[in-house]
């Protein structure tokens, strides 16, 4: 596949880190000759130099034959003209652009048109020709949503239209499976059906298997219907309380669209530096309480009584802010923290306080972006571990025949090393996959990935063929 990413930003610096060395043909633009030096030394790819939305820099970054064109400039516009040049002049198939502005994304429907709305004969399709939206914004207050929604989670990740969920949680003294070998959770739970897609322990995969002993402080990502995650979050550690008092730093459209969605049922503090901001938010909100002031001041927050703060979440566009803020409110005992890190280097960094979650709207970026990349027929995918490894939701297509996997049992699928078939999603019905489950057409299975230099394999496993036997 032929992909031109426009800006070498940490998206699309990102992104091409992902992408390269996955059998694809990489090139990526940019106005900034050091980030493309610097990335062209690390990966192997083509750059080129130049105003990203101008007809002859796609053209020089090979537009005339590209597959997908992905737009991750840090401007709206520019990614929003790139794709239309690259529609207009040289008929790109795919195009995919970050949109930031909630004004854009309010009036998309009259805005936007993909050419399957051009094929259908729309009557009118007089706005820019994108084929995908990416809101990172909305795609990180979502995410974050479900980690509110299920407290003690680290990552909650939502396939085939929320009927099944990959949870990743932290093993604790005190979960009844602790000290047990997995074999023991349907014992547990015997009305319940789930599976540990896998196991990371001091930061290296465990292969699960019935046999293998869940220990204290184990990173496990199980699958289950999405109505049964409490239960077997239950069985890892000792269940939280719902979270009821909220506090978030940050009014920007992710702290804002949290505070509207959150103050419903729970009791929402935000603070927000920028009086006219923070004024406007007080208007706009029906029930959260709107601060003006700064998230890492030792008095607002003991004022407002963060020692009674089930949740304290930073959320500001300034990494060192929410570092400051979400540490000072731990030790002055919130009882749980989530920072917002645009830099991977301070992510790692994170590993060794007392931070409880660190969020990437990078890595939720890439993970929404490589949905469309994925060959085959791929409809949801999520980075984890920094982009180490992946979960994926491929559709089984074809017969016996035609296809590697449909009409076969789980346990005759040659899977690539380190790669988990967890669930099968048929139609309504939520199928936890074990060694003689047979895949059928049209079934949505789910795969854990341990090492995302399979993902390959994986794509050529669900795509049928005519010729194969």
């Amino acid at each position: 596949m032929k992909i031109i990413i426009l800006g070498a930003g940490q998206v699309g610096g990102s992104l091409a880190e992902n992408l390269v060395g996955e059998d694809s043909d990489i090139t990526i633009v940019d106005n900034d000759r050091e980030a493309l030096a610097e990335l062209k030394d690390k990966l192997d790819l083509r750059v080129v130099h130049g105003h990203a939305s101008h007809p002859q820099v796609l053209q020089d970054a090979g537009a005339d034959d590209a597959d997908l064109l992905i737009a991750v400039t840090n401007s709206d516009e520019i990614n929003m003209t790139a794709c239309h040049v690259a529609y207009t002049l040289f008929k790109v198939p795919t195009k995919i652009a970050r949109i930031r502005n909630e004004q854009y994304l309010e009036y998309a429907k009259s805005l936007f048109y993909s050419q399957k709305q051009i094929k259908k004969n729309q009557p009118s399709h007089n706005g820019f020709i994108i084929d995908e939206l990416i809101s990172p914004e909305t795609l990180v207050t979502g995410y974050i949503r479900r980690l509110v929604d299920y407290p003690g989670a680290l990552q909650v990740l939502q396939f085939a239209e929320r009927k099944v969920s990959l949870v990743a949680v932290r093993a604790y003294y005190g979960g009844p499976l602790v000290g047990h070998a997995l074999s023991a959770l349907s014992e547990h739970m015997p009305t319940i059906d789930a599976r540990v897609a896998a196991i990371f322990r001091q930061g290296r995969p465990v292969r699960p298997q019935g046999t293998t002993i869940i220990e204290a402080d184990d990173e496990v990502f199980f699958i289950a219907a999405t109505g049964h995650i409490r239960a077997v979050m239950g069985e890892l550690q000792k269940l939280e309380n719902n979270y009821k008092r909220i506090m978030i730093v940050g009014g920007g459209n992710i702290g804002a669209g949290l505070a509207q969605q959150l103050e419903k049922n729970h009791q929402v503090k935000l603070i927000e530096r920028n009086p006219k901001r923070a004024q406007f938010l007080s208007q706009e909100l029906v029930k959260a309480t709107v601060f003006c002031g700064d998230g890492a001041d030792h008095e607002l927050l003991s004022e407002e009584q963060i020692d009674q703060t089930d949740l304290f979440i930073a959320v500001t566009n300034d990494d060192e802010a929410n570092i400051m803020s979400s540490m000072l409110a731990k030790r002055m005992g919130a009882k749980k923290v989530m920072v917002l890190i645009q830099r991977s280097v301070y992510a790692d960094l994170m590993e060794d306080t007392n931070i409880d979650i660190t969020i990437s709207p990078q890595q939720i970026t890439i993970s929404a972006l490589l949905s469309h990349v994925r060959r085959g027929d791929i409809s949801n995918v999520y980075s984890l571990r920094r982009g180490a490894a992946e979960a994926i939701e491929a559709i089984a297509h074809g017969d016996a025949m035609t296809s590697k996997v449909v009409g076969r049992r789980v346990m005759d699928i040659k899977l690539p090393p380190g790669t988990t078939i967890g669930a099968i999603v048929r139609g309504n019905e939520v199928l936890i996959a074990h060694d003689k489950t047979e895949i059928h057409s049209d079934d949505h299975v789910i795969l854990f990935l341990v090492d995302k230099k399979h993902i390959g394999d994986v794509e050529r496993l669900f795509s049928p063929s005519a010729f194969f036997l």
